[in-house]
Order: C-alpha cells, then structure tokens, then sequence
C-alpha cells in the first residue's frame, strides 16, 4: 500500500474518531433523497439489474450484484415511489424483480452471498429476496413475481425442522448454521401467504417464532443470533430477529411475539444515549461490548421502534427512532470528492469499526432510506407501507 494510500485511510480513520467533518442533520426529505440516489448508483455499476453489494472503500471499487439485499431493497423503492412519484423507481424495482427470477434456483430457492460467492441455496438470502417478489407482485400483479415467491416459500417450508427451526442450508458466509434472526426469513412466509392465503406459510412462520422463544431469556436477549459471535451479537442481527417477531405477531394475532419483540425494543430504548450514538454488539445482559456504532443496525432499530409506535401509540419509540437517526444523519456524506460514498450509509461508524469495516454496505443505506421514511410517516400521521 502507499504512502498515500496509508495517509488517507488514517485520515479516514482519525475524522470519524474525532467527529470531523460530520454532516449537519437536515430534514429527512434531504436525506433521503441522497439515500435513494446512493442505492440507484449501485445498480447502475453491475450492468444486470442487481445492486453492488457494497463500495469497497480501501480498494474503491464496487462489489458483485447481491441477490439477498437486491430483493428486500425492491419494497424501499416502490415504498420511495409512492411518496415521491418517481417511475424511475418503479421501473428499477421490476427489473430488481425480473433479476431475482432470472437467477433463481430450479428448486426455488436464493444463492448464498454475492454472485460468484457460491451456488448452494440458503434460508436467509431466500426469505429477503421473497419480500421483493411480494411487494412486486402487490404492486404489478404480475403473476411471475407471485409464481416465485410462493416457488420459495414452498422450499422454506420443505426444509424447516418439525419444532420450526432451519437446521440446513444456512448461509456459507457467516459460519453459523442455526440463526435466530431467521424469523425475519420466516416474516416472509407470513407476506406469502398474505397474498395467497396458503395456510401453509403462514404456519411455518409461527412455527419459526416458537421456536425462536426457546431461544429467549428472560430478559429479551436471543441465543443463538448473530453472524460471528452469539455471545455478543451485532444490533444488526438484534433487530433482524426483533423485526421477524413483531411482524409476525402482529400478523397472526401472537402477542407472545410481540410482547418478545418489545422486550428486545424496549432494552434497545434504555441502551440508547441523548447523542444516539449506539455500540454495535451486546451481550446477555445487555451491555455493550464495544465501542463502534453499527449503521445497519441503528437504521434497523429505528424502523422498529417506528413500528411499536403504531402497534401501541407509545410515543417513546418513535422518539427513540428520530433520536438513533439524528445521529446517523451525521454520518452521511452529501457531498464528497468521492462520488461512490455520496448518500451512502458506512457499515461501521467509526470506518473501521467491527460491522463490515471499510464499506458501505447496500443494505445500511436500504434500511436508512426506510428509517427516514417510517419517521416521517409517525411524525405526518401518514401510511408506511
């Protein structure tokens, strides 16, 4: 490496240590217009229709198209239309939609990581990218997108355990074969069968979030559930696992689920400091264990605080959401010599924290541009769909 490359990469380093050049937090609008002109940057670069998985910051360069994130990035863009009238959005999220058909697997399920990563199906990437066809279906009644949600569901279904948990095919990049945060794929299932009415999805997806609770503690905090180290999971994971439970227990009428997903909120909400600057893993007893903040998972926990506002008015969530935002806000770049980073959400804040160091992954930026839209949402009285 350089000496300049060097020199740039602590300077990197050194200004989000000390909270140099931080963005001024401005209305959401701004934000997120940023956001979505980010995430059309990075399908523009991979030439198929997919998103990048990520810019690489140290090499500058874009990563390979990722089905995974691809496919749950389709509703953040028609939720984005919707608001703001822009087709270009629509017509990105059908050939989104079309891609994720185009490289689905004969036996209806999603490759695991970016392409070219490996040729093996696996549970997680599979229930994101069935959020994407669902919304498109919704969207376009297009039959195709329905055809291949419901061909992934069924694949789901066909390899979940008889007591709910996902055993096999879990994902070859994180290590771990058994994942709590896998109700969030099961959340997918019950979006199945909201535009089917197949009996048969939405029962494995409750099935899954009772299975989930054997993993509980008293205290909220889930075994079993991050990518790396479950002793001390990301907030990415937390929320993955948090979202999956309350959307599902809202759904189907289980408030064991969402009284569990409140209590993951709720130790959320007491770990959050006046600044929102929030550390990205805890452990058991919800402590933190380091000293970054994890941008993903800081957007993530917004948008489900957002969503415990509206299942029970608790005004506290949706501050808690603005708050967590506030401080995010800072950490995205309006402007910069470096175009790819302009809008984008870093994994780690500071760069080289311990969530995807040195990037900016698609999703952080997906489930920001979300978090902007639910809080805007709370605070108009308006419809987050």
């Amino acid at each position: 490496m350089s000496i300049s490359e060097t020199l740039r990469q602590k300077r990197l380093i050194l200004k989000d240590t000390l909270g140099l050049g931080l963005t001024a937090p401005a209305d959401n609008r701004i934000h997120l217009d940023a956001a979505i002109a980010w995430l059309k940057r990075a399908q523009d670069v991979t030439g198929n229709g997919g998103v990048a998985q990520t810019w690489l910051v140290r090499s500058r360069r874009w990563a390979p198209s990722y089905p995974e994130t691809t496919g749950y990035i389709i509703p953040t863009l028609y939720r984005y239309a919707a608001i703001t009238g822009d087709q270009d959005c629509r017509a990105r999220a059908r050939r989104m939609a079309d891609w994720e058909i185009d490289i689905q697997l004969p036996g209806g399920g999603v490759l695991a990581g970016a392409l070219g990563d490996s040729d093996k199906p696996t549970v997680f990437n599979t229930g994101q990218v069935i959020f994407g066809w669902v919304r498109a279906f919704e969207e376009e009644q297009d039959e195709r997108y329905r055809d291949a949600a419901v061909r992934a569901s069924t694949w789901l279904c066909d390899i979940m355990d008889d007591d709910g948990c996902w055993r096999k095919f879990g994902s070859p990049m994180t290590g771990k074969d058994i994942n709590t945060y896998n109700t969030r794929s099961a959340w997918s299932l019950a979006r199945t069968h909201q535009i089917t009415g197949d009996k048969r999805f939405l029962d494995a997806a409750v099935r899954n979030c009772e299975w989930a609770l054997t993993q509980a503690r008293a205290n909220g905090w889930l075994d079993t559930n991050c990518l790396q180290d479950s002793s001390q999971p990301f907030t990415h994971t937390i929320a993955y696992a948090m979202r999956g439970l309350l959307e599902i227990g809202d759904y189907a009428g289980r408030e064991d689920f969402v009284l569990a997903a409140r209590k993951i909120g709720d130790a959320m909400v007491a770990a959050l400091p006046a600044d929102g600057f929030l550390p990205g893993r805890f452990d058991a007893d919800w402590k933190p264990t380091v000293k970054w903040s994890c941008l993903t998972g800081d957007c993530q926990l917004g948008i489900n605080w957002g969503r415990l506002f509206q299942i029970t008015g608790d005004a506290r969530y949706r501050d808690a959401t603005a708050r967590i935002l506030g401080f995010v806000k800072k950490t995205q770049l309006l402007a910069d010599k470096e175009e790819a980073r302009i809008g984008g959400i870093k994994g780690s804040h500071p760069i080289n924290g311990g969530y995807h160091p040195w990037q900016y992954p698609n999703w952080a930026t997906k489930f920001y541009a979300d978090a902007l839209m639910m809080d805007s949402a709370n605070r108009q009285g308006a419809l987050y769909k």
